[in-house]
């Protein structure tokens, strides 16, 4: 798999866990990323569509355990190294040793993710926007 997939996160791609099916999502509310991390995330726009999200990780802060449950475009405006760890607490990416530095403000696909937290491990921001698609046509 490409670097810059690693970068977007464990893929779901199973017709089991389909994005835009209500029934199909089997994680909770109050795992949604706006609910769970607000601290970390804020829309920037939103209608029944699409929605722009926000994310900023400061070096050595923790965002805590959450979803997103719609595929997205990733832009990543500033890097730092990471640490995702799943919902059973084990580490399944960590950027320092997996992955190479990604560019900055390209476009990069991400499916839904699971239940994850994600740890700054690095000496700069996290700073990216992501595109969330709620709809298929």
């Amino acid at each position: 798999m490409p670097a810059l997939e690693y970068v977007a996160g464990e893929s779901m791609t199973s017709p089991e866990f389909s994005a835009n099916s209500e029934q199909n999502w089997p994680w909770p509310e109050s795992l949604e990323t706006l609910v769970a991390a607000p601290d970390h995330h804020a829309i920037l726009f939103e209608n029944k569509e699409l929605r722009v999200i926000r994310t900023r990780v400061l070096p050595g802060h923790l965002v805590p355990w959450r979803t997103h449950r719609w595929p997205c475009v990733l832009f990543i405006l500033s890097w730092s190294h990471l640490l995702r760890r799943n919902h059973l607490d084990g580490v399944t990416l960590d950027t320092r040793q997996e992955i190479e530095v990604p560019k900055l403000n390209m476009p990069i696909w991400q499916e839904p993710l699971p239940p994850h937290s994600l740890e700054n491990v690095g000496g700069t921001e996290i700073n990216t926007i992501q595109v969330e698609i709620k709809t298929t046509r």
